[in-house]
């Protein structure tokens, strides 16, 4: 029996011989590894991010870890994440490929896409179409407060009583970027819209969990039937309704004449143009990636801002007080009044700040062997950039760690914007949706605390502001009493 276990003990210290894990020479330093894991049993996987700061702590700006046997780089603070993602942008915006998220958009798309020739021409397009759009311009603003108007009357329905956001929030957002995909909109209770946004939400909360990692982990259980495979099933569920509604779409459609962002793609496939990457199945990812990015952080950053306006009652009412005074005698607002409104810019940013909404961005990959604070950092190295460490950093705001408009005013009361604002990420892969986030959060916040009052209600008990961590982080679900203002 002894030398049973002798010879067990024996078979393990020959495996861990056999698979230790070889830093690269010159890597940037980080805690011991594990074979096999790598340094996924030291960190909490629900929520990485006070491990990443501990970790920050104690090796500084630039740290490794590894995921499984794939090693990974973490960046911390402005200096290292603008110095990799902005000064040396060509070597940083590779997206990793052997990974859960890769292998269920199949590389497709535009958010996780490699960095490459397709990429580049997908992202040329869709800056271009939003433009061409009016992104930034009347017929964008339109759009909006075309869809404000069903969501006041959501909310007029339910002034004097208590309710939850949740849903609301990520339904208008939805509706506004499919506004600008397909021309079209869903009445909030449509079944087609509850089932894209709870499939959405489902697969983010897989691809930034526990089981991601260890599907990128130990590639001998992606066969198995774990619960990773519903990320699969998700998204195989969404492109089936995207491609419908894309083949509804062409019969209504006139060549040449686009309504839309997809009638401009359609355009661009009747050009056929020989070695262009646009196809239909690129159109399909392509669509779910940008009504992906265009509610969930939409929507969390909403849902973060009311939360603290119900709170902050004195912020709340001075939103109020400036909205009065720029908005005497207007019907509505528009998206130049921003330039009058600096405590609401203020407000605004700050609570996409405290959001946090995209803490770790989305990974990057090198895209060559390359060196960064003077380390050595090979091709194919995930890169982490902590967007969250930024967002916080000392030194870089007024107050970093609480919630005050303050950090984005001047001594005389006028907007600023720090350079450590960071919430779309930086250079080349900086968030494509990011004019139209901006309207939408000012046209939307302007024209709801316009017209109603939000309370923390009596009987709510103190306000949770832990988040629930993703790759987009969303507040707790919380109700809010709505009141109509005079």
């Amino acid at each position: 029996m002894l030398g049973s276990w002798i010879l067990l003990g024996f078979c393990f210290c020959l495996l861990f011989l056999i698979i230790r894990i070889q830093k690269p020479k010159n890597f940037p330093p980080g805690p011991r590894v594990v074979p096999i894991f790598g340094n996924l049993l030291q960190i909490n996987l629900k929520n990485p991010l006070k491990d990443f700061e501990k970790l920050a702590e104690r090796y500084g700006n630039i740290y490794s870890i590894y995921i499984g046997s794939r090693p990974a780089v973490v960046l911390h603070g402005l200096k290292t994440i603008k110095e990799a993602l902005v000064i040396k942008s060509s070597d940083f915006s590779g997206r990793p490929q052997n990974s859960l998220v890769s292998h269920v958009t199949e590389g497709k798309g535009i958010i996780f896409a490699d960095y490459g020739a397709p990429w580049k021409e997908h992202r040329r397009f869709a800056l271009m179409t939003l433009r061409n759009f009016g992104l930034g311009k009347q017929s964008m603003e339109n759009r909006i407060l075309g869809e404000l108007e069903h969501l006041i009357a959501k909310l007029e329905k339910h002034a004097g009583s208590t309710m939850s956001p949740q849903t609301l929030f990520h339904s208008a957002a939805s509706n506004i970027i499919s506004l600008v995909l397909f021309a079209i909109r869903f009445e909030y209770d449509d079944e087609t819209l509850k089932i894209y946004i709870r499939l959405f939400t489902e697969l983010t909360k897989i691809a930034n969990g526990p089981w991601a990692m260890i599907y990128d982990m130990l590639p001998l259980l992606r066969p198995l039937p774990l619960p990773f495979k519903k990320a699969f099933d998700n998204f195989d569920t969404l492109k089936k309704m995207t491609r419908a509604m894309i083949s509804k779409h062409i019969k209504t459609r006139v060549p040449g004449e686009p309504r839309d962002l997809v009638d401009c793609y359609l355009d661009e496939l009747d050009k056929e143009v020989e070695g262009s990457s646009f196809d239909v199945e690129q159109l399909v990812r392509f669509i779910l990636n940008l009504h992906a990015a265009g509610t969930d952080t939409t929507s969390n950053t909403l849902l973060t801002a009311f939360l603290y306006l119900m709170v902050h009652p004195d912020i709340q009412e001075k939103c109020q007080q400036e909205i009065d005074e720029v908005l005497e005698g207007k019907a509505q607002v528009t998206f130049d009044d921003r330039h009058n409104m600096p405590y609401i810019q203020a407000v605004i940013h700050e609570s996409q700040r405290i959001a946090d909404t995209v803490p770790l961005s989305v990974f990057h990959c090198t895209t060559a062997d390359t060196q960064l604070m003077g380390y050595s950092i090979p091709k194919g190295t995930i890169i982490i950039p902590n967007l969250s460490s930024v967002l916080n950093e000392e030194g870089q705001w007024k107050f970093p760690h609480e919630f005050n408009p303050a950090n984005f005013l001047n001594d005389q009361g006028q907007f600023v914007k720090p350079d450590a604002f960071t919430p779309f990420s930086a250079g080349p892969r900086t968030c494509l949706g990011e004019g139209l986030a901006r309207m939408e959060l000012f046209l939307i916040l302007v024209t709801l605390l316009r017209r109603f009052k939000f309370v923390w209600p009596e009987d709510a008990g103190e306000p949770d502001f832990t988040p629930i961590y993703g790759i987009t982080v969303t507040p707790k679900p919380y109700r809010m009493e709505v009141r109509l203002r005079q």
